[in-house]
């Protein structure tokens, strides 16, 4: 009697370590997903704002005080997708390959202005005060809806279970609020307007899609491969000649 009462002790821990391991895969799984979609979203994100950045070049040479603050916020995200990076080093693996339907800042020009971001016409853009003023408020409920993101992975106990990447989200959340302010004071001081419901409503879309949809079906592909490179040996200039031009 003993002896079958040993065995069935040994089968429940058997189990328990069976779903412990599942459940650290399942986990593992969600984190490496997570972090590919925002490691892909910080390096669209500082290739985006070369574009803002030549077009406030050329439209407003002489306001040095918000193309220094464009830059802070390209120098950022630049340093975030290096976070990004080094943590899946850290892991000695390589982030899962997604595309721009996982971009929040692609889709959202996409919904906006007709085109994706590469496709953009600066030219146009700069000619136009109702264009930039939109690329201004796309990149600020761009960077508002990120704050917020953060603010609730944070709380996540899944992510909470990962201290590398909370630290990197800590330092992400720390940056985000002067990712928008400016954006912010700059179209309040030229009465460039706050966003309008149709762009309110296309990031409500995006986001919902990408939380609801785009990230389960991630999830749940089991043919989803790893990247066999890192997004930015492909840029075409280097964060330092490009902060400099």
């Amino acid at each position: 009697m003993a002896r079958f009462a040993n065995m069935l002790y040994v089968r429940r821990f058997i189990t328990c370590l069976q779903d412990q391991t599942m459940f650290a895969r399942a986990r593992r799984r969600y984190l490496d997903i997570l972090a590919s979609v925002y490691i892909y979203n910080e390096h669209r994100g500082y290739q985006s704002l070369d574009r803002v950045l030549e077009a406030v070049r050329a439209k407003f040479p002489d306001a040095s005080a918000f193309i220094a603050q464009v830059e802070k916020h390209r120098a950022d995200e630049r340093k975030h997708y290096l976070m990004f990076r080094r943590y899946f080093e850290h892991l000695g693996t390589m982030p899962f390959f997604v595309d721009r339907t996982c971009g929040h800042i692609d889709r959202l020009i996409k919904l906006t202005f007709g085109c994706h971001i590469d496709d953009l016409d600066t030219a146009a853009v700069v000619a136009s005060d109702d264009l930039f003023n939109r690329l201004c408020r796309i990149v600020m409920i761009t960077e508002i809806r990120g704050m917020n993101q953060v603010d609730e992975l944070l709380q996540s106990f899944i992510v909470k279970s990962d201290h590398a990447l909370i630290k990197i989200f800590k330092v992400v959340e720390r940056d985000e609020p002067s990712h928008w302010m400016p954006y912010k004071a700059w179209l309040e001081a030229h009465d460039g307007g706050m966003p309008r419901l149709s762009e309110r409503i296309a990031d409500a879309w995006v986001h919902r899609s990408l939380i609801f949809v785009k990230l389960p079906l991630l999830y749940l592909n089991p043919w989803l491969k790893r990247r066999a490179d890192w997004q930015d040996s492909r840029d075409t200039l280097p964060a330092e000649h490009l902060l400099a031009a």
